[in-house]
């Protein structure tokens, strides 16, 4: 059995996730709007990765007998300034993301709770790839000033992205 602090961190997780997915969606739609297919696809591509970090949480927690407690997800921002301002949030809300598992992490490491702490040591290293993968088109776009060929050239890139469901583990 799953002890409660963990049990209910792992819950806040589960909605943080979610919220993380819903987010990117609003993302996608933006960019679907500024007719950036590659950006939208980028977006879409995100979406999966975060329902797919959900589920994760969610199934461990049925696997542990640990109650499940959906939370309400709040509504994500619908427009940005820019595409770079839309991947500057995006960034700093895989910052977010990653202070809060850590913070999971310190929870299991409190509780004693082994097995969670082997868990999120995935979702730890996922989280250095989400923010690096994130920071580089920042840092592309920053380098291109956001606009003209070098936004379009930074869109057909992003177009190349597909999800890739990570093997089966814990």
């Amino acid at each position: 059995m799953i002890k409660k602090a963990v049990q209910d961190a792992i819950n806040e997780q589960i909605t943080k996730e979610f919220y993380s997915s819903y987010l990117y969606l609003s993302m996608a739609a933006y960019y679907h709007e500024l007719n950036l297919d590659g950006f939208a696809n980028w977006m879409h591509v995100q979406v999966q990765e975060e329902n797919f970090h959900a589920m994760k949480f969610f199934d461990y927690l049925l696997s542990r007998d640990g109650e499940i407690k959906l939370n309400s997800i709040d509504a994500p921002p619908q427009k940005w300034s820019s595409p770079l301002e839309a991947f500057e949030e995006a960034y700093k809300h895989e910052q977010k993301v990653t202070a809060s598992i850590n913070n999971l992490a310190d929870v299991a490491l409190k509780e004693g709770d082994h097995a969670t702490t082997i868990l999120l040591q995935w979702f730890i290293t996922e989280q250095v790839e989400e923010e690096s993968n994130v920071k580089r088109v920042v840092e592309l776009l920053k380098m291109t000033g956001g606009t003209g060929p070098g936004l379009f050239m930074i869109d057909n890139e992003l177009k190349t992205r597909v999800f890739t469901p990570p093997a089966a583990t814990a």
